[in-house]
């Protein structure tokens, strides 16, 4: 009889055997409801968190199917107080609940007259929270975000059913199929990630965060949203492309008009119906002293549902924006809600809990993403930089293995390879980036260039016209590339899973042909380059990818026999 694939520990880390023959169902059971930290080749670790929980709660997970289960696949009993906490858990989600008065304050509710008791002492919330004599604990509306910042840091998610605001009325329909279009068709995913958010219009949607691998069509869901809501909408985004991206696609998509479609960027500031912003321009100031110039776009075209894409990008200015509009509905989009600074809490108490999530893994066996092949190719040093590296500081000692010259190797063996692909080589130093441009003969896009040169450079990849394109971290986020089906990642930043998510979702759309995609990392060998590398790569383990390691030797003659051989 084979041994059970868990180890639960008294921290609530589990430790997952990745040679079990049952690893592929318990990593797919686990990934409801915990985070993967770490993944070593034979065991990797997942932590159960309080946030990991709740969006399991909110998605519809039950305490004790998820305590069944991890008790039936644990190798050694799970010692009580794990079991308990969890429990704990489970039971604090929707414990709380805010509603509206008739007078416009909110009432906090909760059926565990002893935990509000123990809150009311807290003296974070002392200042927000009224309590009349029969017991009803009220507060200000202004301080619903700020209320549910609170809790949750307190251990205490809020079901918040005090409503929204409709914003302004906007009817318009979806091009579904129409003559002369492209055959527009919500997917069944795409159609059940928005149905998730709406609710049917009730108060218990209309908050929360969708997560869909990049290529799956998040900007859809987004559409779809709209359409269920019928009311004027801000679309935050990451960059000016993205924004015209957002505006194509609802124009596209929709029988909205140019007129009612606008964008709010530095270089145009059209307050629209459809109205779609950089996070940027809201964290606009003149100096560090001085307001931010445009945040109080919040409050203005009547929006009914702010959209923010990439959400797990949320910069702190516009978390403290998002805690004073709660009264209107937000949908979150995100590849992955991993936030590297740790404000994942932020998110689930701001914009709202986890709504819909579709693993990767089976978005491609169904045919929506392209099958990938990742690749990490480890670049030696060479002598000189060696040395260079072995004096230098921590912090220097990354750029010296960032820039190792040997990649331009690789990147030569690759770029011959897939002479056929569509390929995009990506990186974190520009001045890396620019040499590779000038050795490779290859056009870059940067932060600096503009972007009529970006939008034209983008169209000409989309066309064929331009089969090898170098980007910096611009390239990360938001740009349609559907035929890049090769990419080439020379440096990154840091450990983030945020990035590699988003690197790998580049090629991942389906191709024409069916074919495959390949991602490559390059990094110094035996370096903190190395080191980090394990941590970006958690993000490829937890969707079920394998990833390869090769030398970059190998991999150099294995293309000079490939050369030799076509010769």
């Amino acid at each position: 009889m084979k041994e059970p694939p868990l180890i639960v520990q008294t921290d609530r880390t589990v430790l997952l055997e990745t040679q079990h023959p049952d690893y592929e169902a318990a990593r797919d059971r686990l990934a409801r409801f915990a985070e993967l930290e770490k993944s070593p080749e034979y065991v990797h670790f997942y932590k159960i968190t309080p946030v990991s929980i709740w969006n399991a709660a909110a998605l519809g997970e039950q305490a004790e199917d998820v305590l069944g289960w991890l008790v039936a696949q644990s190798r050694f009993p799970i010692v009580p107080v794990v079991l308990a906490q969890i429990r704990e858990w489970f039971r604090r989600y929707g414990l709380l609940r805010l509603t509206a008065l008739p007078d416009g304050r909110l009432q906090l509710h909760c059926d565990d007259k002893e935990a509000l008791a123990t809150l009311g002492k807290s003296t974070v919330l002392a200042s927000m929270l009224t309590t009349d004599d029969d017991g009803v604990v009220t507060l200000d509306a202004e301080q619903r975000g700020e209320c549910k910042q609170a809790l949750v840091k307190l251990g205490y998610p809020v079901d918040d059913r005090a409503g929204y605001r409709s914003g302004d009325r906007l009817e318009f329909t979806l091009r579904l199929g129409a003559a002369g279009r492209t055959g527009f068709h919500l997917r069944d995913y795409q159609t059940a990630a928005a149905s998730a958010f709406h609710a049917g219009g009730s108060d218990r949607g209309g908050c929360g965060v969708v997560v869909l691998p990049c290529g799956a069509g998040k900007t859809v869901v987004g559409i779809a949203a709209m359409h269920l809501l019928q009311t004027n909408t801000l679309v935050l985004t990451t960059n000016t492309v993205a924004v015209r991206q957002w505006c194509r696609e609802v124009l596209d998509k929709t029988d909205l008009t140019a007129e009612q479609v606008g964008e709010y960027t530095g270089e145009q500031k059209q307050i629209r119906p459809i109205t779609v912003a950089t996070y940027q321009i809201l964290t606009h100031r003149k100096g560090k002293l001085e307001a931010f110039t445009h945040l109080d776009l919040f409050d203005k075209g009547g929006f009914g549902l702010i959209v923010y894409d990439e959400v797990h990008l949320l910069p702190a200015p516009v978390f403290r924006a998002t805690a004073g509009i709660q009264t209107r509905r937000r949908l979150g989009l995100t590849a992955t809600l991993v936030r590297e600074d740790g404000r994942a809490d932020e998110v689930f108490s701001l914009i709202g809990p986890k709504r819909y999530e579709l693993p990767w893994k089976q978005l491609e066996r169904q045919g929506f993403l392209a099958a990938a092949r990742c690749v990490e190719v480890r670049v030696g040093f060479g002598p000189e930089r060696a040395q260079r590296y072995a004096q230098a500081g921590a912090r220097a000692q990354i750029r010296i293995a960032a820039d190792n010259e040997r990649k331009d190797d690789v990147v030569a063996t690759l770029l011959q390879h897939h002479q056929r692909d569509r390929v995009l080589v990506i990186g974190q130093y520009l001045e890396q980036l620019q040499h590779l441009a000038t050795v490779f003969r290859l056009p870059l896009i940067t932060g600096q260039t503009p972007n009529h040169e970006r939008d034209r450079l983008y169209a000409a990849f989309r066309k064929g016209e331009l089969p090898r394109l170098i980007v910096s971290k611009v390239g990360n986020f938001a740009i349609d590339l559907p035929d890049a089906n090769v990419a080439i990642q020379v440096s990154g930043t840091f450990g983030s899973r945020q990035e590699e998510a988003q690197r790998l979702g580049r090629v991942l759309r389906p191709k024409a042909d069916g074919g495959p995609a390949s991602f490559y990392t390059l990094v110094s060998a035996d370096s903190r380059e190395q080191e980090f590398a394990k941590k970006r790569q958690l993000f490829l383990t937890e969707q079920g990818y394998a990833y390869e390691i090769v030398s970059a030797a190998d991999l150099i003659a294995a293309g000079a026999a490939r050369r030799e051989v076509r010769a």
